[in-house]
């Protein structure tokens, strides 16, 4: 029997985000016995996923941060040139630039750069630091993937999606898995303390200044002020958490603003909730928003998350200066279209993962091997 083609699954860490549920996801849905994953990324990670790749027989190689470039640099190097990888998949967004490049001095004939984001000029050095790293990443990239037609045109250009040079690959996830459950929703609500009949505006996300939790915030008090029995369920950890839990004091929110942290078993939280937040200054297509929705889950989301998340027609998007008052509305609003049975999708197939599945690991399949564009006339490596 053949050895499966293994891949080089490239990321910055390996927490709790999106990026790292998304990869999952996929890896849990491929044939393993055609195509394997092995996991690059920083050595700080706080690694949860360990155990269940360790079980599914990934590779697991742990790399000095980025940041550290000539570490970096060589310890990556060292494991591609080792292992002879036909394909690396980068998973970083504009950070890809620094895997690409080692990946292309290395020889890897495939080098896919992953846009899972767009970006925001109220970032600032971030901002400029990844318009910086953008045509790096084109450049040194022989394929460019995208979680949505947003993301791609942000990375690659309006005329790289219209060409179709750019491969959508969207966020799917196991629909069953993140179905509605009573006895979660019930269960939950005991575990943190939160009245069965309270209403509940959840989140799902990094405390960091893309989510935008400082705005939340602000849009809890003023629900709280038309619905006293509400709370927020904030689930994620980041370099802002102690902040965010700071100004929620502060507000006078300490007891109705619940900070979960990282769980592995977020998938039956969304049961517990009865509306969905997701304010964020950018986004590219997030997955706790899919998550969301295949719960039944009505969904408030900033302009900057694209069209694409729409799963169902419970999906809405407002302003960031539409006003907290209105948003506070919205969230009531909407909160009566929760359902508490199985959800039909918009776009059937479009988000299953045993569709997408599939179709990336028969691209893997026919590209192994394959360079489709060359960085450099002189791309024999450094």
């Amino acid at each position: 029997m053949a050895e499966p083609i293994r891949i080089a699954q490239v990321l910055n860490r390996m927490d709790s985000g999106g990026v790292e549920a998304v990869v999952m996801n996929y890896y849990r849905a491929i044939d393993r016995g055609k195509v394997q994953f092995d996991f690059y990324f920083e050595d700080k990670s706080s690694f949860p996923q360990r155990q269940e790749l360790e079980q599914m027989g990934a590779g697991i190689y742990m790399l000095p941060s980025y940041k550290k470039l000539f570490a970096y640099y060589r310890a990556l190097y060292k494991a591609l040139k080792t292992r002879r990888y036909q394909i690396v998949h980068a998973q970083m967004s504009t950070l890809s630039f620094f895997p690409l490049f080692i990946a292309w001095c290395a020889g890897v004939p495939v080098r896919i750069c992953h846009a899972h984001t767009t970006a925001v000029r109220s970032e600032g050095c971030k901002t400029i630091f990844k318009v910086i790293l953008r045509p790096l990443c084109r450049l040194f990239s022989t394929d460019w993937f995208a979680c949505g037609e947003a993301a791609g045109r942000w990375m690659y250009g309006n005329r790289a999606v219209k060409e179709r040079k750019v491969q959508i690959m969207p966020n799917g996830i196991d629909m069953g898995r993140f179905a509605f459950d009573a006895g979660a929703r019930r269960s939950v609500r005991e575990r943190f303390g939160i009245p069965q009949d309270a209403f509940v505006v959840g989140h799902v996300g990094r405390f960091v200044y893309q989510k935008n939790h400082a705005f939340l915030l602000d849009v809890f008090q003023q629900l709280a002020q038309k619905v006293p029995n509400c709370y927020l369920l904030l689930f994620g950890e980041g370099e802002l958490r102690g902040t965010v839990r700071d100004q929620a004091a502060i507000m006078g929110l300490a007891e109705r603003v619940i900070f979960a942290g990282v769980r592995n078993d977020v998938f039956k939280c969304y049961s517990a909730m009865d509306v969905f937040c997701l304010p964020s200054f950018y986004e590219g297509v997030p997955v706790v928003a899919i998550e969301a929705q295949a719960n039944g889950l009505p969904c408030l989301c900033g302009e900057a998350v694209s069209r694409e998340a729409a799963m169902t027609t419970r999906f809405y998007r407002l302003p960031l200066d539409q006003g907290l008052n209105e948003w506070a509305e919205w969230l009531y609003k909407i909160s009566s279209q929760r359902t508490f049975g199985p959800v039909s999708e918009r776009k059937p197939g479009g988000w299953d993962i045993r569709t997408c599945a599939p179709q990336l690991q028969s691209w893997y399949e026919s590209h192994a091997g394959v360079g489709t564009r060359t960085a450099d006339p002189n791309a024999a490596g450094c």
